[in-house]
């Protein structure tokens, strides 16, 4: 019997483009960790795996442990390319693939930490309204930065759907929230609505990231 993945996450975080691939993929999973959508994810669970007290956590079937969104993203996808969820190590695509999955993470997903709780950062909470403008601000332009130098499909690599296009469709819901994105990367505007609408994952969004009334901002 083949041993399921675990993901430990929780609704609306950073688990759901993990949780998304792998319902692709089609490989056994299980989810541990809330199953209501909260503002910061919180799992003692995945806290006492990972030390940054951080979800998403990914156990494989293995029992090794990842965390790093995006490295679990492009593992998944490595090891299932039958789902063709990624460019293969030497497609000419693969370092765009790369490319993007690392800024994506690094330079829109990585000011999730601060915008949850900007007193980490700071001693004022005078300033927590002007922290969280300013984040807002600053992915607003990584993602208009990012639209004007790809060179899309019907997807971001071309037309066959992605992990980044899971991973963008899933970040690009968080502050300042898809009213905002669709302004400043009208070119993945598309691309993620694709995604929203694919039907195999149909019942997967309503269960871990609704379109709920106003869910675009």
């Amino acid at each position: 019997m083949i041993k399921p993945y675990t993901v430990y996450g929780a609704p609306g975080s950073g688990s759901v483009p993990i949780e998304a691939a792998l319902t692709l993929i089609g490989a056994p999973y299980e989810v541990v960790g809330d199953d209501i959508v909260r503002p910061v994810a919180y799992n003692p669970a995945a806290n006492a795996l990972n030390p940054l007290n951080q979800v998403p956590v990914l156990v494989l079937p293995t029992g090794a442990i990842m965390t790093e969104s995006a490295a679990m993203l492009i593992y998944l996808a490595d090891q299932h390319p039958a789902a063709k969820l990624a460019p293969a190590p030497g497609d000419r695509r693969r370092s765009d693939f790369l490319r993007w999955m690392s800024y994506v993470s690094t330079a829109i997903y990585g000011l999730a930490w601060i915008r949850a709780d900007p007193m980490r950062l700071v001693a004022d909470a005078a300033q927590i309204p002007i922290i969280q403008d300013r984040i807002a601000e600053r992915r607003a332009d990584c993602w208009r930065h990012m639209d004007a130098q790809i060179n899309p499909g019907a997807f971001l690599l071309g037309e066959t759907l992605s992990v980044i296009d899971l991973y963008v469709a899933t970040v690009s819901r968080w502050s300042p929230r898809r009213s905002r994105f669709y302004v400043e990367a009208p070119r993945m505007a598309s691309i993620v609505r694709r995604v929203d609408g694919d039907s195999r994952l149909a019942s997967f969004w309503s269960a871990r990231f609704p379109f709920a009334n106003g869910w675009e901002g």
